[in-house]
């Protein structure tokens, strides 16, 4: 039960970010669960190394950083050209 809870805290930080960065209509529901997961890993890394924070469980906390993980994450796509917008495979 616990591994379908963090699909679903994955899918909705995952879901978040694209509605921030913009990538929603590029991508699907599979692709928001592995960005949201994939980001909430970076955001935990993130939040643990600058300010030493440790996060775990379902919380608000935990949500904002799996969020800015997965911003992270998106921004990082893009810029290297795997996701819409100004990348390097746009810019040919």
């Amino acid at each position: 039960m616990n591994l379908i809870l963090w699909i679903i805290f994955g899918a909705l930080a995952g879901w978040i970010a694209s509605m921030i960065m913009k990538t929603n209509a590029e991508q699907g529901a599979i692709a928001n669960v592995v960005v949201g997961i994939v980001g909430a890993v970076i955001g935990g890394w993130v939040a643990r190394t600058l300010i030493g924070a440790d996060v775990t469980g379902f919380n608000i906390t935990s949500l904002i950083i799996a969020i800015v993980g997965a911003i992270i994450l998106l921004a990082i796509l893009r810029a290297f050209g795997f996701m819409g917008g100004r990348g390097a495979s746009h810019d040919v």
